[in-house]
């Protein structure tokens, strides 16, 4: 009886095991943001040229999406990698080390701008967070000047200013799961939605309801969820060039021969002004190392070493001429030395 309990034991233990130890995968799985996709992709042809190991497969997922499926364990059935254009929340590490992913490597890769874009065909204007706030948001304050919130009655941006050209407010825009979307919301919406007094008081007197007001999107057809597909928002706006699109200014710079950026607050989004912080929607970019499969999955390290290359990430490096803005010297510096050394998040 002791021995059939022992032996039940050792084959339970092995079965919830990760399977590590004698991998079944010879190739790196990257999942996550669709901002950081193209970059990643890049990286990985490099790297599957000029190494022996075979090229990474990624998959555009969502930055959300992707922390999911990164943290739901350690072994070859997970991904070792996930990309993210923001950073790892808390609650998403605890969930990390709950499921035994408990050593995780954060590789800042850069800064990109958050743009907002339209068909080379539409009628050019320029936006403020403000203006977007009150054009996208699911409640604003009331029009009649009364210090309170009513469901968003602006059809057009000439409601929303009168100085805006009078078009139907349709802008097509990532889902939840994204951190375009995070990004959005926090820099653009947040931003926006303080700019009156009244509902930034409400951080100090009711943290929930101030979330509530500055971040729920309007769900009337005036945002559109466009997936994490960047290249839909384009083909979308090309056949609409009332709407506007919201991404990533690396694939703006991309498709600058079908849309172009708008000015936010009088300034373009162009390298120069994301990388000098005159464009006041700007964000790093990561992306997260599973620590125990560095020594098992082949090519990890290697393909850690090729990303923070100074002839990929570097000032002119070949990510920079793919619209990534480089981090600054010191920081670059830092983030090198912290991934070759694998520093884990505390």
């Amino acid at each position: 009886m002791k021995k059939a309990a022992l032996a039940l034991a050792v084959l339970s233990a092995v079965a919830t095991a990760p399977v590590l130890a004698q991998s079944s995968r010879d190739y790196i799985s990257i999942v996550g943001s669709s901002t950081v996709y193209p970059f990643a992709t890049v990286v990985a042809e490099q790297f599957g040229k000029a190494t022996k190991f075979k090229t990474p497969k990624i998959e555009s997922t969502g930055s959300g999406g992707g922390i999911k499926l990164f943290c739901a364990g350690v072994g070859v059935q997970h991904p070792d990698i996930t990309n993210a254009s923001r950073a790892i929340k808390k609650s998403e590490l605890e969930q990390c080390a709950a499921n035994g992913v408990k050593e995780v490597v954060e590789v800042k890769i850069g800064y990109d701008g958050l743009s907002i874009a339209q068909s080379k065909a539409g009628k050019g204007m320029q936006l403020t967070r403000k203006e977007v706030f009150l054009a996208l948001a699911k409640q604003v304050p009331n029009p009649n000047g009364t210090q309170t919130l009513v469901d968003n009655p602006y059809k057009t941006w000439k409601d929303v200013n009168a100085a805006l050209p009078a078009i139907k407010i349709e802008v097509l825009g990532p889902p939840p799961t994204s951190g375009t979307r995070d990004a959005f919301v926090e820099l653009v919406m947040d931003e926006g939605c303080d700019a009156f007094d009244f509902i930034k008081a409400m951080k100090k007197a009711d943290k929930n309801a101030h979330k509530a007001a500055c971040q729920t999107i309007r769900e009337d057809g005036a945002y559109v969820e466009a997936g994490e597909n960047d290249n839909l928002i384009v083909q979308k706006l090309e056949a609409n060039p009332a709407a506007l699109g919201i991404f990533g200014f690396s694939f703006l710079d991309q498709n600058r021969d079908k849309v172009r950026g708008l000015a936010i607050e009088g300034v373009q989004p162009e390298f120069e002004t994301i990388s000098n912080g005159s464009y006041p929607v700007s964000r790093p970019l990561f992306f997260y190392v599973k620590k125990a499969h560095v020594a098992v999955i082949p090519g990890m390290k290697e393909y850690l070493d090729e990303f923070i290359s100074k002839k990929a990430m570097g000032e002119e490096g070949y990510l920079a001429e793919r619209g990534l803005i480089p981090l600054p010297k010191d920081e670059y510096m830092s983030v090198s030395k912290g991934v070759t050394a694998l520093d884990v998040m505390k």
